[in-house]
């Protein structure tokens, strides 16, 4: 047997295993989603922070935020941008839907952005809209040539809306009745200046994605700049990833403490360093995670750094009885960030995303206070319970983790 067709027999070997591992642990999650309780957690009420001229109102509940967000579209007098990853089809997503349609009807100019992807399952009756509005399904897939292009397999993970340039929302929520109260999120609402740059970051995606039958988006600058909000936007199609950076420089500084939620946490080594690194110069560097998320895989692919993590000295909570969805940190009670991209491979260099980066003790004593009440909902998961978990975890986490670099 040649050495090439032997490396053919283990290679269709290994993806062999994969698949079967694959199949087993969606099997038994399958099972377990089945007989899961009704989800339940505790609620951390909208807070506001004023930073400059700017208002700055933090949501952990959906039903608090989808009110605001409708109320907002409601009140529209001039413009509505709105963009979501996934936009489902039930009783909330046709209430956005008309909300948007009657905004239109009244003269105000309704632009719209949906990922074809991650809709593919939403009926088909849905996705049709008033003429009056103007409605961007980003492709599933890139049309002719530029299927081979690398830069166009990017998904729109983005969720923003913006009212009128004046108000804007942006975070972990995607639109649909089973985010109202049943999963864990965070999304922030910016009253002020800085909602420009949630502006500007649609428009430009807008600009970048139309075809000849949309019009152009025109954005004229702004004068006003206010240093400590940021907005951080990866942009695949430029090969133009900040957000990544954004995390290594403020872990980089972390002197008391590190707390991040991640609803998918599968971390390149560089921010798994910068992780130890921190924790090995004191910070108390805890994440919060799901104990099961809805990518039963990417928990498998997530639990393979576990061990790193708990013997360089991170702790680790485990979310329970709700699906914790929300990509937020914050450090040291300045620093915080809230947006769209998850700590893996996907969000921090393959997809367009958006983190918005604030410098304001005030935002961070309110992150602080969300993620306290998180963990109340979770439990810590010691390293002694980790090295004791059984024989078959081990060996499937061992058979998954050459997909990390995918994910």
């Amino acid at each position: 047997m040649g050495i090439g067709t032997l490396l053919k027999r283990l290679l269709l070997a290994a993806f062999g295993l994969q698949a079967m591992v694959i199949a087993a642990i969606s099997l038994v999650d399958s099972f377990r989603k089945w007989r899961r309780a009704e989800p339940s957690f505790p609620r951390t009420d909208p807070r506001h922070a004023t930073i400059g001229e700017e208002r700055i109102t933090t949501y952990s509940y959906g039903e608090d935020l989808y009110a605001d967000m409708l109320a907002a579209i409601r009140g529209a007098e001039r413009e509505i941008c709105f963009e979501s990853f996934i936009w489902k089809g039930d009783a909330l997503g046709e209430e956005f839907k008309q909300a948007l349609a009657e905004a239109s009807d009244r003269g105000v100019e309704v632009f719209v952005i949906y990922d074809g992807f991650a809709n593919l399952v939403v009926p088909s009756r849905f996705k049709q809209f008033p003429r009056s509005m103007h409605v961007i399904e980003y492709p599933a897939f890139a049309p002719g040539w530029r299927f081979l292009d690398p830069r166009r397999y990017g998904r729109d993970h983005r969720k923003i809306l913006v009212v009128d340039g004046e108000v804007g929302f942006v975070g972990g929520y995607n639109v649909g009745s089973l985010y109202a109260t049943q999963w864990r999120d965070t999304h922030v609402r910016i009253d002020g200046p800085s909602a420009w740059d949630l502006h500007n970051a649609f428009v430009d995606f807008w600009n970048l994605t139309r075809s000849s039958r949309h019009p152009r988006l025109h954005d004229p600058g702004t004068t006003s700049w206010e240093p400590r909000i940021r907005v951080h936007r990866n942009v695949p199609r430029h090969l133009v990833f900040p957000i990544r950076g954004m995390y290594l420089e403020a872990i980089d500084r972390a002197q008391h403490h590190v707390y991040m939620t991640h609803a998918y946490f599968i971390p390149d080594q560089q921010i798994l360093d910068a992780l130890l690194a921190a924790a090995r110069r004191g910070a108390e560097v805890r994440l919060l995670l799901p104990a099961t998320s809805n990518h039963v895989v990417a928990d498998w692919l997530s639990r393979g750094f576990y061990s790193t993590l708990l013997r360089g000295g991170v702790r680790i909570f485990l979310y329970e009885n709700a699906m914790v969805h929300a990509k937020t940190a914050t450090i040291d009670g300045q620093w915080s960030t809230v947006g769209t991209a998850n700590v893996d491979r996907l969000s921090l260099t393959g997809n367009y995303e958006i983190n918005t980066e604030f410098y304001d003790p005030s935002v961070a004593k309110h992150m602080e206070e969300i993620f306290l009440t998180d963990c109340t909902n979770a439990r810590e998961l010691s390293p002694h319970e980790w090295e004791e978990r059984p024989f078959v975890a081990k060996f499937s986490e061992t058979v998954l983790a050459p997909l990390r670099p995918f994910l």
